[in-house]
């Protein structure tokens, strides 16, 4: 297999209102099969999402005051936070570099949307059937540096499920996924830099991976967990402030309710004695810490003076 992909220099700076597309189609030529890529900061720029700010801190808590975002953790300066469609990145996506001074860029208001516009007008104005990925920067737990990955997506396969297939050994696969949109995002920063000026990409090589005409398929959204599905819906000590406040509206981002068996142990780890299992409950004595253990764990306690009562709690 050969993959080519395709950065071309000379692209002008991105006001508010330009055509994306026919800057795009200025910079490159699109085939069938073609992955088309663009940076998330071209698309903020024409659409208009500079804002003049001297704090970027005071546009961060502006877009964590959006409905569905929410802080992941903090440290010092930096915040990591869910924004409000869903994606978890470093300042809620605000971005402060390679913009005029004073100003910052707020992410795409719908990326998915974006890419579909961008789509069709490619396929209108030249005939091509091309996907298209809206990518943005972003770092990765458990690793130092940042990758481009997908934000926004049409017409292409961005997901290739593996689950009940079988390996070369016949070994049955069961979450294998590999997430095919952020794997092109990721080949064509390769090529594109990030202070180079190179906005658009080709990715050439793969059209097995672009749907056919008028099919724009679940686009970048299907690479989010939805809330509490996330193994790490909270940093380590925002983790413990949640479980301690003991606030209902930040059950969700814990999970579903452990099993008896997993809370069970927990009470064993942290009292070191294990409770008694009754009739869909766990009986132990009481201690001040159960309740943001059972909290975090989705269960509830109700304490008395000889004995706790443990139960899940109701939706």
């Amino acid at each position: 297999m050969t993959l080519t992909v395709l950065a071309p220099d000379g692209v002008p700076e991105v006001r508010a209102g330009d055509d994306l597309t026919a800057l795009l189609l200025t910079a490159l030529t699109p085939v069938d099969g073609d992955v088309a890529l663009v940076t998330s900061k071209v698309v903020s720029k024409a659409e208009g999402r500079a804002l003049p700010a001297a704090d970027r801190v005071a546009a961060v808590e502006a877009e964590l005051a959006e409905p569905g975002a929410r802080v992941v953790a903090r440290r010092g300066p930096t915040t990591i936070a869910r924004t409000r469609t869903g994606l978890t990145l470093a300042a809620a996506g605000v971005d402060a570099s390679n913009v005029e001074p004073g100003t910052v860029l707020l992410l795409p208001l719908d990326p998915d949307g974006t890419a579909r516009r961008l789509r069709r007008e490619i396929a209108e104005r030249t005939g091509a059937n091309v996907g298209v990925v809206v990518t943005d920067t972003a770092g990765r737990a458990w690793r130092t540096g940042q990758t481009d990955i997908a934000i926004g997506a049409a017409g292409v396969l961005v997901l290739d499920d593996h689950a009940g297939r079988t390996d070369a050994h016949g070994n049955e696969l069961a979450v294998t996924a590999p997430a095919l949109a952020d794997e092109l995002a990721g080949a064509a920063e390769l090529a594109q830099g990030k202070l180079a000026g190179r906005p658009f990409a080709l990715v050439r090589g793969r059209a097995g991976l672009v749907l056919p005409a008028g099919e724009d398929g679940p686009g970048a959204a299907a690479l989010l967990r939805a809330e509490g599905e996330d193994l790490f819906g909270y940093g380590a000590r925002e983790a413990v402030v949640r479980a301690l406040a003991g606030d209902p509206a930040d059950r969700r981002p814990f999970g579903a309710p452990a099993s008896e068996g997993e809370m069970a142990a927990a009470v064993t780890q942290v009292l070191g004695a294990a409770p008694d299992a009754v009739d869909g409950t766990l009986v132990c004595r009481p201690d001040p810490r159960l309740g943001p253990l059972t909290f975090a764990h989705g269960w509830t306690v109700e304490e008395g003076a000889e004995k706790a009562v443990i139960r899940p709690a109701t939706p």
